[in-house]
């Protein structure tokens, strides 16, 4: 039976501890016992540990033999906000598939009332994606920026840079990739109505690619999702 996998609040060389709420859920919801094990990530390592103190916001292990681990793939998501709800299920979901890095950002379309209110709710994300990094089995949950203008975050990014765009009618985003053979990968999504002609215009000057995913128009968060799946499928051929 496959162990469950926690990245751990505290490590030294032997142990590690789970604290706070991410302890609470281990106790409370999954009835954690002292003896039981699960595969501990402590820094860039996991290792199998096995419960030895259990309190209702503490969890401590001892850390044994190492567990062998796979690469993860190079990806960064700049993901426009759009309805929290949704955007909350493409990050969980692009986690799961093993996104690096996600950089939320202020678009054109991005409604006023979300702007205003985005800054608290980064805190959210980044729970929600070292959930989702936990379930799937990472090493790391990936980076969850705060939020910024669009302007702002395509400029210094590396690697090959795709924009998806509803308006691109030729080059899909396989053949972008394929084009490429990158390893390090940048993908930028648009929000609810797609991206401004002026926006368009930034990723260009920008030297972005600009690629489709097909004739039909998706909702942002499953562009996201079709994206990074594409993307890994390429990575690994």
């Amino acid at each position: 039976m496959t162990r469950r996998r926690w990245i751990a609040d505290e490590s030294s060389e032997n142990s590690a501890a789970l604290t706070g709420g991410h302890a609470d859920h281990l106790v409370r919801v999954l009835r954690a016992r002292v003896g039981q094990e699960f595969d501990i990530v402590a820094g860039d390592r996991v290792r199998r540990g096995r419960v030895v103190t259990i309190a209702s916001d503490r969890v401590e292990f001892d850390l044994g033999e190492e567990v062998r681990t796979s690469a993860t793939a190079d990806i960064t998501l700049l993901l426009s906000i759009f309805k929290f709800d949704r955007l909350e299920w493409a990050i969980e979901k692009c986690t799961e598939l093993g996104v690096a890095r996600i950089i939320p950002v202020f678009a054109r379309r991005t409604d006023a009332h979300l702007v205003s209110a985005a800054a608290k709710r980064v805190d959210r994300w980044r729970k929600i994606a070292l959930q989702a990094a936990e379930q799937s089995r990472r090493l790391s949950p990936p980076e969850v920026e705060t939020p910024r203008k669009l302007k702002d975050a395509i400029a210094n990014l590396d690697g090959l840079r795709i924009v998806l765009a509803e308006t691109e009618q030729e080059t899909q985003l396989r053949d972008a990739l394929s084009a490429a053979e990158a390893q390090k990968v940048c993908l930028a999504i648009g929000p609810e109505g797609g991206w401004t002609e002026d926006e368009l215009a930034w990723f260009q000057q920008a030297k972005w690619l600009s690629a489709t995913l097909g004739p039909t128009i998706l909702r942002a968060e499953t562009a996201a999702i079709a994206a990074v799946a594409i993307t890994l499928s390429s990575l690994s051929m």
